[in-house]
């Protein structure tokens, strides 16, 4: 990269604090996984946690999400009730542009939802911020919106 190009990358990114992994960029990568428990959001259901397993990998301009949904089969108070074992909801599908604001990751696509929201072509956006344990993960599939808190794993970028 010329020294041009560098004075222009650095102006961009200082003063927009935004940077948009464009595919070949250099290798500009976005991933993680874990565990999150859903905390809010629209479409949730009420006093009954939920637990997600999470991935996403962006590349190179391409990438995938998929997040599985699991809440516990027995009702809370009783035995097993914290026994996350049934698959509530699924989504899967490619990632098709991500766009990086400083600590946080917006990545969009389509996927395919089976369990709450169920269909195909479903657009979603999932909001990634870095960070271990405590980070969030924000996740709007089928007019459902999935407010999550990482408990386990990690996002870099």
């Amino acid at each position: 990269m010329n020294r041009k190009q560098l004075s222009v990358a650095f102006f961009l990114v200082f003063f927009t604090n935004v940077a948009l992994a464009w595919a070949g960029d250099g290798g500009r990568v976005v991933q993680g996984a874990g565990t999150t428990l859903v905390t809010g959001g629209t479409g949730t259901p009420s006093f009954v946690p939920v637990l997600t397993k999470f991935g996403i990998h962006w590349r190179d301009g391409q990438g995938r999400l998929d997040c599985l949904a699991l809440a516990p089969s027995a009702a809370a108070g009783t035995p097993g009730s914290g026994n996350f074992d049934t698959n509530v909801m699924y989504v899967t599908g490619p990632i098709t542009a991500v766009e990086i604001h400083g600590a946080i990751a917006v990545l969009t696509g389509t996927a395919t939802v089976t369990g709450l929201g169920a269909g195909s072509s479903r657009p979603f956006t999932a909001t990634a911020e870095r960070g271990g344990s405590g980070a969030r993960f924000v996740l709007t599939v089928s007019g459902l919106t999935f407010e999550e808190t990482l408990l386990e794993g990690e996002i870099t970028f």
